[in-house]
């Protein structure tokens, strides 16, 4: 698939409920090397797993067949649906949080999104990174990671422009953040973390206009 190495993981099951994939939720593998992310992705006694992993070099470890239901997102939440695991792809990358994303992964990651997204009709909104199920538990892929380059492609949900309310107030923000997705429950101060990981990395400092830009639904401020 796109020139994926078959590397199967025992660490799987079906997915509950009749569901099927219709989102992607991104990570960031925040461990020593990709053999190392490897090897424990198919270690049964560790009981996680995804259904892919990129080396730094665009290599592509095919992992858990897309139809099972891989161990990969946990608990969270996302648009009002929970059990991520069986309603996801997962998508590993070989990084630690704290270096630049490499050009080789990103371009390996692009063309195995547009087959996963093609496959499933899952719409660039089911694009997700990990903080953005769960706020406050998990921050990858993380502030590094390169979602204009995604938008950018039709493989992200494009970010708004309008200009944020005057008076910004947490209440106001949950409900733009909730209607762009952010359904996770989670603190007022989680959220904004969560939704500055994926728009606004770097931003620091109380709720503010800008905050409200990305997520879009202005008629929500207006």
């Amino acid at each position: 698939m796109n020139g994926a190495v078959w590397h199967p993981s025992p660490n799987f099951g079906p997915r509950r409920d009749g569901g099927r994939p219709e989102l992607i939720v991104l990570h960031y593998t925040a461990m020593q090397s990709c053999g190392a992310a490897r090897d424990r992705l198919c270690d049964p006694s560790a009981e996680v797993s995804a259904h892919y992993l990129i080396d730094t070099d665009g290599t592509v470890l095919h992992l858990v067949d897309e139809a099972q239901r891989a161990w990969h997102a946990g608990a969270g939440e996302w648009a009002g649906r929970g059990d991520i695991n069986s309603r996801s792809i997962g998508i590993e990358l070989d990084n630690d949080g704290a270096t630049p994303f490499a050009e080789a992964q990103m371009r390996a990651l692009e063309p195995l999104m547009h087959g996963i997204m093609q496959r499933w009709d899952i719409p660039a909104f089911g694009v997700i990174g990990h903080s953005d199920m769960a706020p406050g538990r998990k921050v990858d892929p993380g502030p590094l990671f390169d979602w204009p380059w995604l938008e950018a492609a039709g493989l992200a949900r494009a970010r708004g422009v309008d200009p944020g309310p005057r008076d910004a107030t947490p209440e106001m923000f949950r409900q733009v953040a909730v209607a762009a997705g952010y359904t996770a429950p989670c603190s007022d101060a989680d959220l904004l973390q969560a939704v500055r990981l994926r728009y606004r990395a770097g931003a620091e400092g109380p709720l503010c206009p800008q905050d409200f830009t990305p997520l879009g639904h202005a008629a929500l401020w207006t």
